[in-house]
């Protein structure tokens, strides 16, 4: 993991903030219509202060041994059991298992829209807050995580390190986002779902647009309009 917050250093000023302005956030539901042919997932956005008072999310490399993504930058989630009673408890068993993260140490202030893949699944997006930096004592799950470590917030709106591919899903183009970054613990590509998750965060926390254009792809709306089509 990277560098965390001093707890006797700086001020808490700007996470009691985040935490008002999240906890105001009221994403549109899911369509009940889509409830019961597709699958369900849930991601953990965990933002936690640095030492330099920025905000930074905690990421994952997944295993190269794992049958699908291998290799790549994601957040901490999973897909949702019979026994999760929802989301939150979805992200919070996923980050458990995969990273060590104890979810009474979490403090979930939000579940944003949820995000239609084009793999057929209902995805959505848990923020929570880490305060107590130093109770978390990651452990990475070797059958599922690489490498766990952790980026700043604020590099998914800004146009560094960047570079976009365009694409085209029923005669729609949209962009595809890639960040390159460069962590203590070596150098991560962070793109497609979870770079397109962390541009939405980011928008949110910061409450401003992207310094590039986005051109989402439609179908990540599905899931709220109720237009994904049947199997």
């Amino acid at each position: 993991m990277g560098s965390y917050k001093d707890p006797n250093h700086g001020s808490d000023d700007d996470v009691e903030n985040l935490v008002q302005r999240l906890r105001l956030y009221k994403p549109t539901p899911v369509s009940d219509e889509t409830e019961f042919y597709v699958k369900r997932a849930a991601v953990l956005v965990c933002i936690f202060q640095g030492n330099n008072g920025d905000l930074r999310v905690i990421l994952t490399k997944r295993s190269s041994s794992l049958s699908s993504h291998s290799g790549e930058v994601a957040l901490p989630g999973g897909k949702q059991e019979e026994t999760d009673i929802d989301d939150i408890q979805t992200a919070l068993r996923e980050a458990k298992e995969e990273i060590g993260l104890e979810p009474s140490l979490v403090n979930v202030v939000t579940a944003l829209e949820p995000v239609f893949t084009k793999h057929r699944m209902i995805v959505v997006p848990v923020v929570g807050i880490l305060s107590d930096t130093k109770a978390f004592d990651p452990c990475p799950c070797a059958d599922e995580v690489e490498a766990i470590f952790d980026a700043p917030l604020e590099m998914f709106l800004k146009d560094e390190n960047r570079w976009a591919e365009e694409k085209e899903w029923k005669g729609e183009k949209y962009l595809l986002h890639y960040f390159d970054y460069e962590a203590e613990n070596g150098k991560y590509l962070i793109w497609a779902f979870t770079a397109g998750v962390l541009i939405r965060v980011a928008s949110i926390v910061y409450q401003r647009p992207p310094a590039f254009l986005e051109l989402r792809p439609r179908f990540w709306d599905m899931a709220i309009t109720g237009d994904i089509p049947k199997p």
